[in-house]
């Protein structure tokens, strides 16, 4: 099992930055290629951005691009997002999630966290 917590999440007017972050516990880190996902209210969850185990591989959506940075830190166990010049269609709830397939993985992920809220005020 994988237990997973983000935090980082908040109330922030539109242009600003937020980093999220994404502890995880109970296996090896480095085994697992991550993801952030969001989902808005009244609205299928959707991938955001994902990163292959070592980090050398990422994924963004295109309406991130360019705005978010997901990186990792396998010696902290810890998943980030840095999310820049924020607007209020990036208001959503943010889970991270662990998966144990090689490679940048974009669904079907084997565990998650419970989510942060993250809302951009216009």
């Amino acid at each position: 099992q994988v237990q997973l917590v983000e935090s980082g999440g908040g109330l922030v007017q539109a242009g600003a930055s937020l980093r999220l972050s994404c502890l995880a516990s109970g296996r090896t880190f480095s085994n697992y290629a991550m993801g952030w996902f969001r989902q808005a209210p009244g609205k299928e969850r959707e991938v955001v951005a994902a990163i292959s185990r070592s980090g050398g591989n990422t994924y963004y959506r295109d309406s991130v691009k360019g705005r978010f940075t997901i990186s990792r830190d396998n010696a902290k166990n810890t998943l980030y997002l840095q999310m820049n010049s924020l607007n209020p269609e990036d208001t959503a709830v943010y889970y991270c999630a662990a998966d144990a397939r090689s490679g940048v993985v974009l669904d079907g992920y084997d565990y998650w966290g419970q989510g942060t809220q993250v809302t951009v005020s216009s």
